[in-house]
């Protein structure tokens, strides 16, 4: 069964919160852990990786905290769920041609192929602005 884990929900609340701020508003990851009901040490584990990757920009010091990396536009859910949860496999068969001996004669490896395909072009279709305008009265 594939299923989202803490980390990937908190990452997508956090990182959806960032996309609902205008782009040049700085938020104390402190605001946004209080916000989205994320302990705030997870939450700053997980920035700091969406930081290596362009997601979101970390400033330090005073007036220091986050904002959106990119044009929320142009972030797909899929960018951030495998940003924390690695690629989307619904079977170990699908983590790349040749890992399992038999999936040239297995009946079920296309079905695992298919399944993989139609959940990453789902979230692919979803970008972080589609999730941000459907937000409901988040503090400011």
């Amino acid at each position: 069964m594939m299923e989202l884990t803490r980390k990937g929900e908190y990452a997508i609340r956090g990182i959806v919160y960032l996309a609902s701020r205008p782009m040049d508003q700085v938020c104390l990851l402190s605001d946004i852990a209080a916000a989205v009901e994320v302990p705030p040490t997870f939450l700053a584990k997980i920035f700091q990786q969406f930081s290596k990757i362009g997601l979101v920009k970390s400033y330090r010091g005073t007036g220091g905290g986050f904002i959106i990396g990119r044009d929320p536009e142009k972030i797909t859910l899929l960018e951030v769920v495998e940003a924390v949860e690695g690629p989307i496999v619904p079977n170990r068969c699908a983590i790349r041609e040749g890992e399992c001996p038999r999936d040239a004669s297995c009946t079920i490896h296309p079905v695992w192929l298919n399944v993989q395909k139609q959940v990453r072009s789902i979230l692919k279709k979803v970008t972080l602005r589609d999730l941000a305008a459907n937000t409901t009265s988040l503090p400011t």
